[in-house]
C-alpha cells in the first residue's frame, strides 16, 4: 500500500520562503492522497487527454504531472481509468487546471489528484498539446524537473538546482 509522504506545504514555506513558489490557484482533492509529492513532469492541452494519458501509462518513478488545461471546465482531462494507469505505474499525483471526471472511483484511489472541478463529459483523444514544456499557472512556472509538494494547505514548488 502506498502511504503519503510526510511533510507541511506551510512548514516548506516558512523554511524556503525566500525561493519556494506557490501556486495561489484554488484547487480541489479529488485522490485516495491528500498529500503527496515528486519531480514535475509536464503536459499543456486543452479539452483533449490524449497526451495525459499516454504520458500516465510511463513508468512515473514517484514523479507528479502538472496538467494545464487552460482552466477548462468543458471536458475532464482525467477519469477512473487513466487515475487506475497511473497507479499502476508508479505517479506519485497529477495536478489538473482544468476538470476530473469518475469523482467516487477517484477517491479510492492511492493518488493525489488536484483539479478546478469535475465535468462528466470526455474530452477530445487527438493528441494535441506539449510535453515537458513550462506550463504556467496559479503564479507559478511549473518546470520539468522541479520538485513539488501538494497538502490540504495548497502546492509549493522549489527549482531543480
Amino acid at each position: 500500500m502506498t502511504h503519503a509522504p510526510v511533510f507541511s506545504t506551510a512548514d516548506l514555506v516558512d523554511e524556503h520562503e525566500a525561493v519556494i513558489a506557490s501556486c495561489d490557484l484554488q484547487l480541489r482533492q479529488f485522490g485516495g492522497l491528500p498529500s503527496f509529492a515528486g519531480v514535475v513532469r509536464t503536459v499543456r492541452c486543452r479539452e483533449d487527454n490524449a497526451l495525459v494519458k499516454r504520458i500516465l501509462a510511463e513508468p512515473g518513478a514517484g514523479c507528479v504531472l502538472v496538467v494545464d488545461g487552460d482552466g477548462s471546465l468543458h471536458s475532464a482531462l482525467m477519469g477512473d481509468l487513466i487515475a487506475a494507469s497511473a497507479v499502476a505505474n508508479g505517479w506519485a499525483g497529477v495536478v489538473i487546471n482544468g476538470v476530473v471526471r469518475d469523482v467516487a472511483t477517484l477517491r479510492t484511489l492511492p493518488l493525489g489528484i488536484k483539479a478546478l472541478g469535475s465535468n462528466p463529459r470526455k474530452s477530445a483523444k487527438a493528441g494535441r498539446g506539449e510535453v515537458d514544456g513550462v506550463v504556467s499557472f496559479g503564479g507559478v512556472d511549473f518546470t520539468p524537473g522541479q520538485r513539488l509538494w501538494s497538502d490540504d494547505d495548497g502546492i509549493v514548488v522549489l527549482s531543480a538546482d
